[in-house]
């Protein structure tokens, strides 16, 4: 397949089309090299974003810096295990005003730096926000809770916001992980992470306890729940964007995960 040029009004079309509206609220997650050639990058993308949402609108997107997690949780899984303890002693201090994302992609990289845009305080699992709700939405990311009630995908179900697929998939849905939260299934537990922190600005290696992160059927969600929900779907460049309502893929997933996990 020739890469297709995309220009910033074929994105704005292509939001238009699956239904982003003025005052919308959305967790956007992309691949700005799935869609082919974007002329302007990542940052015709974010333009485009903000301008079909609007004033009255909210934008997020995950900012996760997940290598300040211990190597024991196989982040470092390039490094000898002899490096492991320098690891702890020297990785840097999450600073959500300098701290690089971890494969979030291009777009997500440059939304955290946007002018305006709030980020959220966890060391590992961070989001960035602009907009209406910015402030609500990474206010009070707590250590414990990820991606749970209080956390900024449990605050998006709360406000009934959307999810917007650009160029990736299902395996790339953080708020799948609210239904992890929710759901009961067999293996369900508990894990303690370390990150480093800043207290009383000292680097510290802080541990926390949080739900062990499980993503590896999300895919298999996505599929199932496209199955029953109607979803958005249009294509741009290389790709699509799909755009679905938040409360009704975690609804679906937290009785898919109930129902399915315990066969896996």
């Amino acid at each position: 397949m020739e890469r297709a040029l995309v220009l910033k009004k074929d994105i704005i079309t292509a939001l238009e089309t699956v239904g982003v509206r003025p005052g919308q609220t959305l967790m956007v997650h992309t691949s700005l090299g799935a869609l082919g050639f974007v002329c302007g990058g990542a940052q015709v993308v974010i333009e485009a974003l903000l301008e079909t949402v609007g004033k009255e609108g909210t934008l997020m997107m995950p900012t996760q810096s997940w290598k300040n997690l211990d190597p024991t949780a196989g982040v470092h899984w390039q490094e000898p295990e002899a490096w492991w303890q320098a690891i702890r002693d020297n990785w840097p201090a999450y600073d959500k005003a300098i701290t690089p994302t971890n494969t979030m992609g291009a777009v997500a990289e440059m939304f955290r730096k946007w002018p305006g845009a709030l980020r959220s305080d966890h060391p590992a699992r961070s989001v960035a926000a602009l907009g209406k709700h910015a402030e609500y939405l990474t206010e009070g990311h707590d250590l414990s809770d990820i991606f749970g009630e209080t956390s900024p995908v449990g605050k998006l179900y709360a406000l009934d916001g959307y999810v917007l697929l650009i160029g990736v998939g299902y395996d790339k849905n953080t708020s799948l992980h609210l239904a992890d939260v929710r759901a009961d299934y067999p293996g369900k537990h508990m894990v303690t992470e370390h990150s480093a922190v800043l207290v009383d600005g000292k680097r510290v290696w802080k541990a926390y306890e949080t739900l062990y992160v499980d993503g590896e059927d999300f895919t298999q969600i996505g599929e199932a729940f496209e199955a029953q929900h109607r979803v958005a779907k249009a294509p741009l460049g290389n790709s699509r964007i799909v755009l679905m309502k938040q409360r009704e893929l975690v609804d679906f997933a937290v009785e898919w995960i109930g129902h399915n996990r315990s066969r896996r």
